[in-house]
């Protein structure tokens, strides 16, 4: 019987796995069953908290305006609720960094 050389597919898809978990410690960098599990491991924390810091963010931002509204005795929902009347169209992440750098525009934009 002849000898059968096998070809490159399973050599670099588990090169790629290594590859990916790299950085990892101990046996889960260079034991390939182990760095697979951990791979597929580290590829769903990372789908799942780019969600998560997504909410995160949005929940800074609201507190930073809340807290800037109540300077000027109003709250988060009257105030957003006066913008939307008067068309201004401003994402939370903006009014946020408004209320925090400019508290004069912030004020003229609540109307005081």
């Amino acid at each position: 019987m002849t000898r059968v050389k096998r070809g490159y597919v399973a050599r670099r898809r588990r090169k790629n796995i290594l590859k990916l978990t790299s950085g990892f410690q101990g046996a889960h960098s260079t034991l390939f069953r182990t760095a697979n599990q951990q791979g597929m491991k580290s590829l769903t924390s990372s789908h799942r908290d780019r969600g998560k810091r997504k909410r995160d963010f949005c929940r800074l931002w609201i507190t930073r305006i809340n807290a800037a509204a109540r300077r000027s005795k109003k709250s988060y929902h009257t105030l957003i609720q006066e913008l939307y009347k008067r068309k201004i169209l401003l994402n939370r992440k903006m009014l946020a960094q408004i209320a925090i750098l400019d508290t004069y525009c912030f004020s003229t934009l609540l109307g005081d």
